[in-house]
């Protein structure tokens, strides 16, 4: 099941007694959690039935004794564990201890008046446990994956178009190159722009650059286009702009970005047919045409030697084969030089 999945069922009152939320993406499970804990109970049925723990400041006894209560009032009694990946249990679910067989008992036949939902984030929960096992049989396990860099900018798509927003390709692919990975960090900045905005107006690359403070003109992806047909003076521009910002502009990010820009531009030379090229390389079709002219801009001998020369330069930033007294951005416009002629 999918995060809207179980807010749907929770919209409808179709609970589990066990709710095991895992996974290394954290932004579902606060979502899913968030909802269970504004709308499962009543405001007045939450003082006496609504609990709240945290992994680190608990251990599995606790839970267990709260979970073995009856509610008061109410159908339902809510207890949340949160970082539940801090708890004992999430390391030590085996062993033939009192404390082993009590909790796995609880998870074998759960209370039915008792919601019992365990975030535990960063990290995936062990699936070969027995507890893993009876959650799975006896209630729902969801597992919250990393969305991945060149799925970021479909991500922000959807999310903006879930608001009733509209988004230009370019503003969602600029975003993602520069806020990364980072969920939560995303929507946030999503959400704030949109209290600026109506819904008739698309969000664009001028609006994101007046209310989240990414330059529009002196970017990675200004550099890609700049790069694809090769105009020298642009591409110098922005590399002077990030010489001049490397806090704005890590060389980390720079080389990463730059590395799957060419990688993408590689597998397009290999592509049998080129009408999947949106497809095989993961962009909106919107972008297709840029690694076309790319394609036409560095043969597949040069696309190699531009991937070997990002390889050499990322590992000078790091002080390998470099003297260690040429600055990141004189990396930059060396290697730059490079790429081009």
């Amino acid at each position: 099941m999918s995060a809207a999945d179980i807010i749907k069922d929770i919209k409808a009152r179709k609970f589990k007694p066990v709710y095991l939320l895992h996974g290394e993406e954290p932004y579902y499970i606060d979502q899913i959690i968030h909802y269970m804990e504004e709308h499962i109970l009543s405001d007045m049925e939450k003082g006496f039935n609504q609990t709240v723990l945290y992994g680190k400041d608990t251990d599995m006894a606790a839970v267990m004794n709260a979970a073995k209560r009856y509610p008061m009032m109410s159908d339902y009694q809510l207890i949340v564990v949160k970082e539940a990946q801090d708890l004992k249990w999430a390391k030590e679910t085996e062993g033939s201890s009192k404390e082993a067989e009590f909790v796995q008992s609880y998870f074998e036949k759960p209370m039915p008046s008792t919601i019992l939902v365990l975030g535990y984030k960063y990290a995936n929960f062990d699936k070969r446990k027995k507890i893993y096992k009876s959650i799975d049989k006896n209630g729902l396990v969801f597992q919250s994956e990393l969305v991945r860099d060149y799925k970021l900018a479909a991500w922000i798509d959807d999310f903006v178009k879930e608001k009733g927003y509209k988004i230009a390709p370019q503003a969602s692919a600029l975003m993602a190159e520069y806020l990364g990975a980072d969920l939560s960090k995303i929507a946030n900045e999503v959400e704030k722009l949109m209290l600026n905005i109506g819904k008739e107006v698309t969000i664009d690359t001028d609006l994101i650059q007046r209310n989240i403070g990414i330059s529009k003109e002196y970017n990675v992806f200004e550099l890609q286009k700049a790069l694809a047909v090769k105009n020298v003076l642009k591409c110098n521009q922005i590399i002077n702009y990030f010489a001049d910002n490397p806090k704005a502009n890590p060389m980390v990010m720079v080389m990463a970005n730059l590395n799957a820009y060419f990688s993408k531009i590689l597998k397009y030379h290999y592509l049998p047919n080129k009408g999947d090229a949106a497809k095989e390389l993961g962009v909106n079709p919107y972008f297709v045409k840029d690694f076309e002219t790319a394609a036409r801009s560095y043969s597949l001998p040069k696309t190699f030697d531009i991937i070997s020369l990002l390889r050499e330069y990322d590992l000078k930033s790091k002080g390998v084969d470099s003297t260690g007294n040429i600055t990141d951005g004189e990396l930059l416009k060396e290697l730059l030089f490079k790429m081009i002629h």
